[in-house]
């Protein structure tokens, strides 16, 4: 099976489907079962960079899971609490309201909310935030204000948009991670960067394949994969994509998708939240960033929100077949039900727009990531060469477990 996989990714290269990837997965014991890094870093003329294991990616929202550890960690320090109204902190969120439609003169209707938004909401997605991208009407109020969407250098100039729902009525998928480190940073008087560095970075001694500004680094710098892009059909091959800033101006550290990591980096990360690495949390927090946070009905919701246009199953549903009942943690989507020869029930799953994936399967006892640097986002062939990956390393742990 792993030569299969090996053989996909090839393929997909040498195709010009994929420019390059690397791929790492373990064991509960900290053991690599598959490792392997194929293809280039850029696709820019007159470089040649092989993409490895330490090619600094841009990982967009697999840095969801790093912000909720440190929010936990926050919460265990008794800096931040989980379930408090946090609108006074952060004065600009939700500052509008929820906005219900347009008028007959297409100006913006709003519905006045002072609903509490607490911290466990935000992270949750269920605080009535959406992306303005991902929300045909807060892309029409963006237009109104001659904006462009998920545009600006602030926290604030990104996500000081008008609710979609009252909090706490439905699942929406936004920038609750980036009000949540931003309140890290107010908790602590410090920069979200500097503070996983102290806390996260350094205890995994990644502190130099890691961080929100990598071209202020010595260190990472030169090692920057570049973004590329397919044609607007999706099809290869791949090309640079030079003008394509996957912050679009943002300069604050954005919890929700604003960091860049190595593969390597990443995946020891990843690999000390899946055997709840003490350097990081307390056994009651690794309980609480891995329990489904949805009640029935919020669940309902989001298995909803999901099924219901094939854009939120090409972001949200990870190749996941709509008879898996899904739920949200903290870490990401969870799988209630197992999906047969893919992973067990119970697993945690997220992605980042350059096509990147992460899994911990907590009942088979290994956990991997995908890294790669293609657009359009999230792509599904690329997609489904992850999801073969994580079937392959599956396989190989059920084989070895038989064995013993």
């Amino acid at each position: 099976m792993a030569h299969s996989v090996d053989k996909i990714y090839q393929e997909a290269v040498e195709s010009g489907l994929l420019p390059g990837v690397s791929l790492l997965a373990g064991d509960k014991n900290g053991n690599i079962v598959y490792s392997k890094s194929l293809g280039k870093a850029s696709l820019k003329e007159g470089v040649d960079r092989p993409f490895t294991e330490d090619t600094i990616c841009a990982i967009a929202s697999m840095g969801k899971l790093m912000t909720s550890v440190a929010v936990l960690q926050c919460v265990e320090d008794g800096t931040l609490e989980l379930d408090n109204d946090v609108r006074p902190l952060l004065p600009e969120m939700g500052k509008y309201g929820v906005i219900t439609g347009f008028d007959e003169d297409d100006e913006a209707i709003f519905e006045p909310d002072s609903t509490p938004i607490s911290l466990r909401m935000l992270l949750s997605h269920v605080s009535g935030h959406e992306y303005d991208w991902f929300n045909p009407l807060l892309g029409k109020w963006r237009a109104s204000r001659n904006e462009q969407p998920w545009t600006g250098p602030t926290i604030e100039s990104k996500s000081a948009l008008p609710l979609v729902c009252k909090p706490g009525a439905r699942f929406t998928y936004g920038a609750g991670h980036d009000w949540a480190g931003k309140l890290v940073q107010i908790a602590t008087s410090s920069t979200l960067e500097d503070f996983m560095r102290a806390r996260i970075w350094k205890p995994l001694g990644v502190e130099n394949d890691i961080s929100f500004y990598p071209k202020t680094k010595a260190s990472m710098k030169d090692r920057m994969a570049d973004i590329s892009t397919l044609n607007e059909k999706g099809e290869p091959p791949a090309v640079d994509a030079p003008t394509f800033d996957i912050l679009f101006g943002g300069t604050d550290c954005f919890g929700g998708g604003g960091l860049f990591a190595s593969p390597k980096a990443f995946y020891t990360f990843l690999s000390a939240v899946h055997r709840r690495d003490p350097k990081l949390l307390a056994p009651a927090s690794y309980d609480e960033l891995f329990r489904p946070q949805l009640d029935e009905r919020l669940e309902q919701t989001f298995n909803e929100y999901i099924a219901s246009s094939p854009a939120h199953r090409n972001f949200l549903g990870l190749r996941i077949p709509d008879s898996v009942r899904k739920t949200w943690s903290f870490a990401g989507l969870v799988a209630k039900e197992a999906q047969d020869g893919r992973f067990g029930s119970g697993t945690s799953l997220w992605a980042g727009v350059p096509s990147a994936v992460w899994f911990i399967d907590h009942a088979a006892g290994i956990c991997g990531t995908a890294c790669c640097q293609i657009l359009p986002p999230l792509h599904p062939p690329i997609v489904a060469l992850h999801e073969e990956f994580q079937r392959m390393v599956f396989e190989k742990v059920q084989e070895s477990n038989i064995g013993t």
